[in-house]
């Protein structure tokens, strides 16, 4: 076997709380190996008030870009340079990208992998009604871009009211989709006519799997479509008591291989092996 020519890897990286039981880095890393890059993929704890140093870190050495996850999508924004017409109109930041220049740049996938994923199903988003719970980065992905496929209503449920409401107005604004708010009890109900139904909380997120997202679920009917964008684990207690219920259940490994593959062309340049990464995930999953 030939010597490698540089020994210089291409870093990117994940920041986020908690993430210890993220998955990302071992799919991220398994496309780069079968493309032949010399790239690597660091998941790093980082907390609030640690953000900002974070940040100049991976100005500093020089990393080709990152991902932030919980609790970071939104407070990333001012840390960087500049952001996509996309990430603007989400307010939130998922992927982060280093320019030419040295600037980093501010981008969204999660909306477009999660509606990458409910189109491979084989919904139709166009008029559909959809109650978005939580109103963190995801929510406000999902939502922003569920309005831009043709959503006819979008509505917001969450813990804190007033953060319902804000979201509500922002998807109004935005996208000019018809946008209110839901209560957030001990069983949230489900507004008749609802198609899809999407929870955008880290309810159940490893290591807390077993928590139950308080949805009324006597209120849940056949054909409506649940989705968890939890990857981990992918089989959601939300989703099973939804299966148990009536529903159609969408896991989020769809969204999480999705919105890797546009990170990773964002990254690399190169046409993402979603294949590849979609195995990556099964496996992790499959040794629990």
């Amino acid at each position: 076997m030939a010597a490698p020519t540089t020994y210089l890897s291409q870093l990117v990286a994940l920041f986020g709380h908690p993430v210890a039981e993220n998955p990302t880095q071992y799919m991220q890393e398994r496309a780069f190996e079968s493309l032949g890059l010399i790239w690597r993929y660091i998941t790093m704890d980082v907390q609030k008030d640690q953000l900002a140093d974070a940040v100049t870190g991976l100005r500093a050495m020089g990393f080709a870009g990152a991902n932030c996850t919980i609790p970071h999508k939104i407070a990333v924004i001012p840390l960087l340079d500049h952001l996509t017409p996309t990430a603007a109109k989400i307010g939130a930041v998922n992927t982060i990208v280093r320019q030419t220049d040295g600037s980093l740049l501010g981008e969204n996938t999660d909306g477009k992998g999660f509606i990458q994923a409910v189109t491979e199903y084989g919904m139709d988003l166009k008029g559909v009604r959809a109650l978005i719970l939580g109103s963190g980065g995801a929510a406000r992905a999902v939502s922003v871009e569920l309005g831009v496929a043709g959503a006819a209503r979008i509505d917001i449920a969450n813990r804190t009211a007033s953060k319902a409401e804000d979201l509500a107005a922002h998807v109004a604004r935005e996208t000019g989709v018809e946008s209110s708010t839901v209560v957030w009890g001990r069983d949230i109900p489900i507004p008749l006519g609802t198609q899809l139904l999407v929870n955008c909380t880290s309810i159940a997120l490893a290591p807390n799997v077993d928590d139950v997202v308080p949805v009324d679920y006597s209120s849940i009917r056949s054909g409506l479509l649940v989705c968890d964008v939890i990857p981990n684990p992918p089989d959601t207690p939300f989703l099973k008591r939804a299966r148990a219920a009536g529903a159609t259940t969408l896991d989020g490994l769809g969204m999480l291989v999705h919105q890797g593959a546009i990170a990773f062309k964002l990254w690399t340049g190169h046409e993402a092996p979603t294949h590849v990464m979609r195995a990556a995930l099964e496996e992790v999953f499959a040794q629990g």
